[in-house]
């Protein structure tokens, strides 16, 4: 009987072995693929469920947090805001003395209430609490109408008082019924979290543009919202309704423009007798010339860049210089190191305010011109040229000054608005200098002053 062969028992275990281990890192793969197929189906199901509506918020509810039960991750985010202790070069939220650090802006608005108050602004959290703590209430009675872009109490009370009436009325008559500052029913249906108007200023300035703001898109909106509050507005009337000048275009030669047709003026220079106008926050109008307006970029991409949570991409709620946030305020577009992108910013900024300063010190120079004039004895006919010049010249300093950009929005024409800003205070100066010598019946010497001068013989 032949004897049958034993295969040895080293390479039997090694092969048990090697099955078992096939058979393991099988179980664990199944259970890594079934993870992965639970966790993609997951995603997807949480990506398709916006929020889980918990209460029901109601149109016209002004408490974030309610809002905030059924949108709790834009909700953390707009909490955010409430820090102010972030400064940026020229901004930030952290709120400064503007006045201090710029003490040519007190003989800029010289006899006006910005003269004796103007504060960095603060985030969206703030905007009431600001408001209502300015010394310019303690210094002029404002209207109803400020309210506006300050609390998010103003819809319902425009719907209750009625336009107008909102409007007229002294602001100290509503000031106890202000209670949340900017939140979501200000740009939200609750029904549908579409980005809606709430404003009725933006709505008839756009409509006296041709434009039909039902028609916009949802990109659009996310610019038209903002607009609504960061813009230059005037009060129209006795009635004092709030009214955006942008009738005959957005740039600050439309406004100007606008204003002298109308006749209006905010006060009256104190040294100088000069019909001024104090512009407020233009970010909209100089934004809508820059390239990125031209280029479909809404204020919200950079502002409240969309960020991930979980499966989600959300609009960041914490509203904030896009210096502070590079990543996905910028990078999401500019594929450039950060570094990089904060020298370009700061570049640009930084040019603009020695800009400023320059125009500033041109002004001056223009008001002692015209100051001097008239202790001269120059008469309001005599002086209509000079004021004519310092206004325009502070319009447009007052433009890019009191937008908060520090020129970014649109570099080129913030370059453009401040190089006539100089031309038009040297020219304001340069009139009054030429009055000043008529009257003192002194020799012409200046090369500048003698232009347009008589010649000797010429008959008057």
């Amino acid at each position: 009987m032949t004897e049958v062969a034993q295969q040895p028992e080293a390479p039997r275990r090694r092969s048990r072995i090697a099955v078992g281990a096939a058979f393991v890192v099988g179980i664990i793969l199944l259970f890594v693929i079934a993870g992965l197929l639970v966790n993609i189906f997951t995603r997807k199901q949480e990506s398709q469920t916006t929020f889980v509506q918990v209460v029901d918020v109601q149109d016209g509810e002004t408490d974030a947090s309610v809002w905030g039960q059924n949108f709790p991750r834009h909700y953390s985010r707009f909490l955010l805001m409430e820090d102010d202790t972030v400064p940026t070069a020229y901004g930030g939220s952290q709120q400064y003395d503007k006045l201090a650090r710029f003490p040519a802006m007190k003989r800029l608005w010289n006899g006006y209430a910005f003269a004796v108050d103007f504060r960095e602004d603060r985030s969206h959290f703030y905007a009431l609490i600001d408001q209502k703590e300015t010394k310019r209430q303690e210094v002029v009675k404002q209207p109803g109408a400020c309210a506006n872009c300050h609390s998010g109490d103003a819809p319902n009370l425009i719907k209750s008082m009625g336009w107008e009436a909102f409007n007229k009325g002294p602001y100290s008559a509503i000031t106890d019924q202000l209670h949340s500052a900017i939140t979501c029913n200000d740009c939200h249906d609750p029904d549908t979290m579409a980005l809606r108007i709430t404003r009725p200023a933006f709505t008839n300035a756009m409509t006296k543009r041709g434009i039909d703001v039902t028609k916009a898109t949802r990109q659009e909106m996310r610019s038209y919202v903002c607009g609504q509050c960061h813009v230059e507005y005037y009060f129209l009337g006795e009635n004092k309704i709030l009214t955006f000048p942008w009738e005959k275009g957005l740039n600050i030669d439309n406004i100007n423009d606008y204003y002298d047709e109308y006749g209006f003026k905010d006060w009256e220079h104190k040294e100088t007798g000069a019909p001024m106008i104090k512009i407020q926050h233009p970010e909209f109008e100089l934004y809508s010339t820059g390239v990125h307006a031209q280029s479909g970029v809404a204020c919200a991409d950079c502002h409240m860049p969309y960020i991930r949570e979980g499966a989600l991409k959300v609009s960041d709620h914490w509203i904030r210089s896009p210096i502070q946030n590079v990543a996905n305020a910028c990078q999401s577009c500019h594929k450039l190191e950060e570094a990089k992108l904060l020298e370009r910013i700061s570049t640009i900024q930084g040019r603009t305010a020695e800009q400023l300063r320059e125009v500033e010190t041109a002004i001056i120079a223009a008001i002692d011109a015209i100051s001097e004039a008239k202790a001269a004895g120059a008469t309001d006919a005599d002086l209509v040229e000079a004021r004519d010049f310092q206004r325009k010249a502070n319009l447009r300093w007052d433009f890019v000054s009191s937008e908060n950009s520090t020129g970014f929005h649109s570099p080129q024409e913030a370059a453009r608005v401040l190089g006539d800003a100089v031309n038009f205070a040297r020219m304001s100066q340069l009139s009054g200098e030429r009055l000043l010598a008529r009257l003192s019946d002194e020799p012409v010497t200046d090369p500048l002053l003698q232009l347009n001068e008589p010649e000797v013989g010429d008959t008057q």
